[in-house]
This record gives structure tokens, sequence and C-alpha cells, in this order.
């Protein structure tokens, strides 16, 4: 069974086009919760453009499944997720200025800088995970740091799924396996949809959990937010 935690990102991204606490995000969250879901992310950008950092501190108070906390660890990001401990934190390499995250870690390259990071979150008692795309010597890299998890970047699978399924997820498949040889349990996230999840998921079965936000609030706007959930957790709950 893979675990669904929602990326509640795109409902601050309305409560803040108005101002106000609405829709609040913190009763969505629990709302979210209590329609089944595994999990809540979120992404604190710098700017605040839809999370903001005192959201994260709110979210900490209530909610009761995991919580994941995304984003590029700067300083001021580690400050706030060694503070919060959420259960899981994802490091993205994403710049400041980035409309959304669009590529995994160089984990060769950044190396030192990763195994840093992960240490100071396993001293405060967090899951570390590390995304990158779907390539064998990242994920070799992102071993080496000490991380428990990868999360893999499914764009370039979404992208290419319409036109050929299984060309889309096999870079997915073996980067995958080689997150299992190593000992790296396996996520995985971005534009992921009711069209191509279970695809994804019958071909890599032992992923752990999925992070599904902005394609998820989409289909929210015709489905309703508990029946979203219940179609998203139909198909990650399957046993395969």
């Amino acid at each position: 069974m893979t675990k669904l935690s929602v990326n509640i990102n795109k409902i601050a991204t309305i409560r803040n086009a108005r101002g106000g606490n609405m829709p609040d995000v913190t009763k969505a969250a629990v709302d979210i919760e209590s329609f089944g879901a595994d999990g809540i992310t979120v992404h604190p950008r710098p700017d605040e453009r839809h999370i903001r950092y005192a959201d994260v501190a709110d979210l900490k108070k209530v909610l009761k499944t995991e919580f994941n906390i995304e984003g590029n660890p700067n300083s001021r990001f580690l400050d706030l997720v060694i503070e919060t401990r959420p259960t899981q934190v994802t490091l993205v390499p994403d710049a400041p200025d980035a409309l959304t995250s669009s590529a995994g870690w160089d984990t060769k390259t950044h190396q030192d800088e990763l195994t840093d990071i992960v240490k100071a979150l396993h001293a405060a008692g967090i899951r570390a995970s590390i995304f990158v795309d779907p390539n064998p010597e990242m994920v070799q890299y992102a071993a080496k740091t000490g991380a428990d998890r990868v999360e893999l970047y499914t764009e370039p699978y979404a992208s290419a799924y319409p036109s050929d399924p299984e060309a889309a997820v096999k870079p997915f498949v073996a980067a995958a396996l080689e997150a299992q040889k190593l000992g790296l349990d396996v996520n995985a996230g971005h534009d992921l949809s009711l069209d191509n999840l279970k695809f994804f998921l019958d071909k890599i079965p032992f992923v752990k959990e999925v992070s599904i936000g902005h394609q998820l609030i989409c289909d929210a706007l015709y489905l309703g937010l508990n029946e979203t959930v219940r179609r998203y957790l139909e198909i990650a709950h399957q046993v395969r």
C-alpha cells in the first residue's frame, strides 16, 4: 500500500489571493485528514506566496497524520523544520523565484552539503528525503548522504505518459530499483494524477508515499475535496 500525502499549497494560494483566512488552510488540512489522507505536505517558499511560515506552526499543532515539509534547505528553512520537527523533510533544490519544482538534486556535486543537512535532520528525529531525477547515479549519491528516502521527480513521467506509458515509466523503474537495492525507500511526486497514478504504482509497487497537490486540487474543483481524496486513496491503497 502506498501512502497519500496531500500537498495543500494551492489552498493557501487561493487564500492569499484575497487576504484574510478564506479558505482556512489549517481547517482544510484537518478535513483532508478526516477524508482519509495519510499525510499533509507543505512547501513554504521564501516569498510565502502560498504556505506561510506561520502556517507550518499552526499545522503542527493539529495534524494527526504524517507531516511532510519540503523546500530548499536555506538557513531559514532549516531553522523552521528543526523547530517544527515534522515526520519528514523533503529537500528540494528549487530557486527562490522558481514557479514550481523543476528538477532534482545533483547529489554528486552537493553530497557534502546534503550529508550535513541529513545529519542535522536525523539529530532532530526527522526522516530525510531527497528530491531526485530518475537517474540511478543521483540515487546512488543520495544514499551516500545517509538519507532515508528519495522522492522521484515525476513531471517527465506525467508529460510522456499519454503518448507512451511504458517508455515514460522506464527510467523511474530503474531509479526506484537502484534505491531499493541501496536500502533507500522511495517516494514520488509532481503532476501525478487520477489518469497516470495507477500505472506508475503498478510498475513500482514498493513506492512508500506519493505527494500530490496541484492536480488533486484541480480535480476537487469538479469532484469535491472529499470525493477527490477518496479516488486518489482508492488507487494508492491498492494492494500490489
